[in-house]
C-alpha cells in the first residue's frame, strides 16, 4: 500500500514538473532586428591558413577566390590536371 501510495505520488510530481515549463523564445519586437547586424564576407580578413589572393575589402577579388576555390572541388576539373 505504502509503496504504490509512494509511486503514485511520485508520478504525480513528475506530471506536475513538465507543467511548469517556461517559454524559451526571446520577446519579438516587431520591425526590430535583435541580433548582430551582419557584414558582408569580403570585409573580413582573410584566413591566416589561405592562399592571400583577395583583400579585405575587395568584392572582384574575393568572388574570384570564391571561384578559383570552387574550381577545385570539381572532380572532372581536377581528374583533367
Amino acid at each position: 500500500m505504502k509503496a504504490s501510495f509512494l509511486m503514485l505520488m511520485v508520478l504525480a510530481v513528475l506530471s506536475l514538473a513538465a507543467c511548469g515549463e517556461r517559454e524559451q523564445v526571446g520577446e519579438f519586437k516587431r520591425g526590430k532586428y535583435q541580433g548582430k547586424p551582419d557584414t558582408p564576407p569580403w570585409s573580413n580578413a582573410p584566413l591566416a591558413y589561405g592562399n592571400g589572393k583577395w583583400t579585405q575589402g575587395d568584392r572582384a577579388s574575393w568572388e574570384t577566390q570564391i571561384k578559383e576555390r570552387q574550381s577545385w572541388q570539381n572532380e572532372r576539373t581536377r581528374a583533367s590536371q
